[in-house]
Formats: structure tokens, C-alpha cells, sequence
């Protein structure tokens, strides 16, 4: 009789449903921040303009952009659990020495401030230095056309010297008049 009974508990626990699963959505676990663990990697874009293939000369490129990994992630091998202060703001990015200002103490601003006066005295000079050159340019050229007329004029001046000397020699050879009348060429003994 004892399974009897049992055979009705068996049929009992057959014909029961299931109970439906239900899911809940999880809310996302909070966003880890990875600074403190990684560095973030650098990427550059760079713009190229239309050019010949350096290793095919039958190929052109358009222009396009290039981008290009700067620096990979690395991890971050600082002791401790989180940075602070300046130590980790200095500390937990990578150095682009390109967007990094340039460290300003009174050194420094000394000789920028003294680099300027230079720059400016020599650009002074320069103006100076162009308007000497400027003036002697004018001299030369001055020069110039005064050296192409004593040429000139030391040529006239042999001209006029030779026609001197012509005439110096006609002037010796000038015809003796004779005080006679007889008529030169004659034929007297």
C-alpha cells in the first residue's frame, strides 16, 4: 500500500509548471577609470597632399589623411594606488613635447628678454646697413657713368690731339713761295 501512494505523488509532481524565468537587465557597472592603470595612446593625423609613389612612378596619390600611432598604451608602473597633486598630473600622461609648454622661471625670461633686444638691434642695423647699401649702390652707379664719360672725353681729346699733330706737320710743309717770276717748273739752266 505504501506505493499506492506514492504513485499519485509522482503523477502530482509531473503535471506541475515550470515557474517562467524572468530577467532582469543589470544596470552596467560603473565605467573603471583607467588612468591610473594605462597610459592612452597617442594618434596624429597628418594631411598629405597629391604625390608621386616614391617606390613606383606609375602610381599617384590624392590628397588624403594618414593617421599615425604616436605612442602606444603602456601600463603604468608607478607604485601606489592613485596620484596626487602635480606629481600625478605630470606623471599619469604621456609627454608631447609639442603641446607641452615650456617651463618659465626667471632665467629663462631673462634671456628671451635679451634674445628680443638682439633681434631688434640687428634688425635695426640691417635697415641701417640696407640704406648704406642703397646709397652706395647710387655711387656706384655715379661712378659708373662718370668713369664712361672721361673715357669718352680722353678719346676726344686724342682726336683732337692727332688733328693737331696733322696739322702741326702741314704746317712744316707749307710750300716755299718763290720771289721770282718765273713760273715754277721751268726748264732754265
Amino acid at each position: 500500500m505504501k506505493t499506492v501512494c506514492l504513485i499519485p505523488l509522482l503523477f502530482l509532481s509531473a503535471c506541475s509548471t515550470t515557474p517562467k524565468l524572468v530577467l532582469r537587465p543589470q544596470q552596467p557597472p560603473t565605467a573603471a577609470d583607467n588612468s591610473a592603470v594605462r597610459y592612452p595612446e597617442i594618434v596624429r593625423a597628418y594631411h598629405f597632399g597629391r604625390y608621386a609613389d616614391p617606390n613606383d612612378d606609375l602610381v599617384m596619390h590624392e590628397q588624403h589623411t594618414v593617421f599615425r600611432v604616436e605612442e602606444n598604451t603602456r601600463w603604468d608602473l608607478h607604485p601606489g594606488p592613485a596620484h596626487t597633486g602635480l606629481a600625478s598630473l605630470l606623471s599619469s600622461k604621456p609627454h608631447d613635447a609639442a603641446f607641452s609648454p615650456a617651463p618659465v622661471n626667471d632665467a629663462i625670461l631673462a634671456e628671451v628678454n635679451s634674445q628680443r633686444l638682439a633681434t631688434t638691434q640687428i634688425m635695426l642695423q640691417a635697415r641701417t646697413l640696407s640704406s648704406a647699401m642703397m646709397q652706395f649702390q647710387t655711387a656706384l652707379q655715379q661712378t659708373r657713368t662718370n668713369l664712361e664719360q672721361t673715357a669718352a672725353l680722353r678719346v676726344t681729346v686724342s682726336d683732337i690731339k692727332q688733328q693737331l699733330d696733322v696739322l702741326k706737320a702741314a704746317q712744316g710743309q707749307l710750300p716755299t713761295i718763290s720771289t721770282t717770276n718765273e713760273a715754277p717748273g721751268s726748264l732754265t739752266p
